[in-house]
């Protein structure tokens, strides 16, 4: 009798090792602009393989969402990864203003490492601006021999995507048509990505026209401005409108086209096999972000075949990822994550018949400086305007002994005047403050004090800045720039629905669980009890 019940005692603990065991590759595809009423949109389009293969057979989070104001990729990137928001995590855009010099700082730059693979100098980047650890972090801090790797086309993507202690972030090189990354990660490219640049792989992908990946009865929608079919081949292929500059020459097509994003998961693909993704017992992790979709969505807006076409090519993509993977590791062993790092607006159209209007930034801060000329006298007032923020120029606020909040306060109420303004708030309300909900609180949530500007402000709904050749924008509190896909598929994922809320903050907090190691430092965020259950501990 006690023979068998060491025997039930064993079995029992086999069993619960094994329900113990994580994934051996976490893919997070970050899909830049995508905005999750696209499932619904375009569902009945998707092939049988990429996207409905996550909504049929893996986990619909659909109320999932940014809480806070001043969504972009570097903020989203972040947001997703350190399981906290900009108002604690800092990384509130692409740059900020140091208010001590008046100069601008550039989230990835770092004069102290150089490029490989690219010209040095244009490679002097790191990600030495974040404040807290990530999700990668946090695996390298537990076991030092998980892999975590970053792969982007533009670097701002690829190294926040990796975090601090990530092993590599690779990103594209448009001047050479190289895969790249810094001497921050390592001193020497390695051989295999050596041998993809020398290839020469990139060349037949720049040199492909985009063409309708689908008959145009098979769209949704029909307005198209670039894109050619077959039955308009006398048209000039061009991408005028993507293309303005000396971006006509060298590979810049790659980062802002479908056909980069084929080149992107051909590298990815070679990434998992050179790295020895999720071969050993030590989990992995691997983020993806698909940066183009981000331009063809401001381009040509929410409801083009040009975005809807790049949607279609990114479903075959994904399904191309999924096979390969499962090939080589296997469904139980890699774990999908797909989700976007913010939405879009609705396209912009001057006589739409949608509310909406575009905010002349250039105007908003002449005006604005000579109204404080009027109060204070003529002073360079405004140092800059990024992420809906204003930088007022505390140098001379200080020299003159005036009062930094008053002068808030007054730009503040004299920016409720303009045009399509809903609130503005300044930074000492906020840093003295406590909102408990709506509006308010979500531009808290986005407000981190030494990176953000003095007043803030939340366009009404339907309203962008005005930006050359650019008709769908992000950055407000709104349901289009807020809510997100988020799927789950692969190992121990069953379909499943979640209509309960979620917050982005939770998707490292889960993670974390299913990895067993610990949440990155200042994550606020919690896991996601209907996922984590199934990794019971």
């Amino acid at each position: 009798m006690r023979r068998i019940l060491v025997l039930i005692a064993v079995c029992l603990t086999l069993t619960g090792t094994a329900q113990e065991t994580p994934p051996k590759l976490v893919v997070n595809i970050v899909v830049s602009s995508m905005r999750y009423d696209y499932l619904k949109r375009f569902e009945h389009y998707f092939s049988e393989q990429g996207f409905r293969t996550l909504l049929r057979d893996g986990i619909n989070c659909t109320n999932t969402r940014y809480d806070y104001m001043g969504n972009n990729t570097p903020a989203g990137i972040t947001t997703l990864l350190s399981g906290s928001n900009p108002a604690t995590h800092g990384i509130v855009s692409d740059r900020w203003l140091d208010y001590t010099t008046n100069d601008p700082v550039y989230v990835i730059s770092d004069k102290n490492y150089y490029g490989l693979g690219c010209v040095e100098i244009l490679g002097q980047y790191a990600p030495t601006q974040l404040t807290t650890s990530t999700l990668g972090d946090e695996l390298k801090r537990h076991n030092p021999l998980s892999r975590v790797i970053s792969i982007a086309l533009e670097p701002v993507s690829g190294i926040l995507g990796g975090g601090r202690l990530a092993d590599a972030a690779y990103w594209f090189d448009p001047f050479r048509g190289n895969w790249c990354t810094s001497t921050y990660y390592m001193d020497r490219l390695p051989n295999w990505v050596d041998n993809f640049n020398q290839q020469k792989l990139v060349d037949s992908y720049n040199q492909r026209e985009w063409s309708m990946y689908r008959l145009p009865s098979q769209y949704v929608y029909s307005e198209r401005s670039e894109i050619v079919s077959d039955g308009d081949r006398n048209i000039t292929f061009s991408l005028n409108r993507l293309f303005r500059r000396k971006e006509n020459d060298g590979y810049f097509k790659m980062q802002i086209t479908p056909m980069g994003v084929d080149m992107m998961m051909e590298f990815v693909k070679q990434t998992i096999i050179y790295e020895s993704l999720g071969k050993d017992d030590y989990p992995d992790m691997l983020t993806v972000t698909i940066d183009p979709f981000r331009y063809i969505t401001e381009t040509y807006g929410t409801e083009a075949i040009e975005t809807e076409d790049a949607l279609y090519r990114l479903d075959e993509n994904i399904a191309g990822l999924i096979e390969f993977t499962d090939i080589q590791l296997g469904k139980n062993n890699t774990l999908f994550i797909v989700t976007a790092d913010h939405g879009s607006s609705d396209t912009y159209r001057e006589k739409g018949r949608y509310p909406g209007g575009r905010f002349n930034v250039m105007q908003f801060k002449v005006l604005i400086n000579g109204f404080l000329n009027t109060q204070y006298g003529v002073e360079n007032w405004v140092v800059d305007y990024a992420n809906s923020s204003l930088y007022l120029n505390h140098r001379v606020i200080f020299e003159k002994g005036l009062n930094l909040a008053e002068i808030q306060s007054k730009v503040a109420a004299f920016a409720l005047q303009f045009r399509g303004v809903a609130q503005a708030l300044t930074g000492t309300g906020l840093q003295n403050n406590y909102y408990g909900g709506g509006a308010l609180q979500k531009i808290q949530h986005g407000y981190y004090p030494k990176h953000s500007g003095d007043v803030i402000l939340n366009l009404m709904p339907g309203w962008i800045e005005e930006q050359q050749d650019k008709i769908s924008l992000t950055g407000s509190i709104y349901e289009y720039d807020t809510h997100v896909p988020l799927l789950w598929y692969g190992a121990r994922m069953q379909a499943e629905t979640i209509h309960t809320p979620v917050s982005m903050t939770d998707v490292t907090p889960t993670l974390a669980r299913i990895l067993g190691i610990s949440l990155p430092d200042a994550a606020t965020g919690t896991e996601i009890i209907p996922i984590t259950r199934r990794f019971a501990r």
